[in-house]
């Protein structure tokens, strides 16, 4: 929370369900309304221990997160570090990837539950009941190496686990549904 607050440029950093920082998903509604109400955050820093709250800079954070922020560091933000150009963004080309909330005073409600969720154009929540399914992509990094490092590799796991190294191997054709690779930087 303390980092979220202090980072002035939300494009620096993603609130990300994917990677969860510090939280379950199901957590995010309640942390998005702690960055976007002040008061909110104040009320439940009462409910933590005084000594570990006095050994954060929150009591003195007044910064409280737009809606506009909220969308960057929970869409924009993440898709723009991936290299996800088809994400983030409602720009031609993009997935359609959609959520429609209803403005509620009461932040955690508000981001509880959708009125709409919509995925590459197909509608997946409506008034707050699912209405659809869909798979999306798995996103996955096949950066290069010294394949000569996997012999050091395999004698660590016969000398020390009791797993064999093939059985962390991944075919990803046969085990990720689609599949989707991100380029990494040379």
């Amino acid at each position: 929370m303390e980092w979220f607050l202090l980072v002035q440029d939300p494009w620096r950093i993603a609130l990300s369900t994917d990677h969860p920082n510090g939280a379950a998903f199901t957590a995010y509604p309640r942390i998005i309304a702690l960055l976007m109400d002040r008061e909110y955050r104040r009320e439940m820093m009462k409910r933590v221990n005084a000594e570990a709250v006095a050994k954060t800079s929150l009591p003195d954070q007044d910064r409280e997160y737009s809606l506009f922020e909220i969308a960057i560091i929970t869409r924009a933000a993440p898709a723009r570090i991936l290299g996800l150009k088809n994400k983030g963004h409602l720009g031609i080309g993009a997935d359609a990837d959609i959520v429609i909330y209803d403005k509620c005073a009461d932040k955690e409600k508000m981001f509880s539950c959708p009125r709409y969720v919509i995925k590459e154009g197909q509608i997946l929540v409506e008034e707050g009941h699912m209405c659809g399914a869909t798979f999306g992509s798995t996103f996955y990094v096949a950066p290069e190496y010294d394949a000569e490092i996997e012999k050091d590799i395999r004698d660590f796991f016969a000398r020390y686990y009791t797993i064999e190294f093939e059985n962390y191997l991944v075919q990803i054709e046969h085990y990720l549904p689609r599949p989707q690779e991100i380029k990494t930087l040379p």
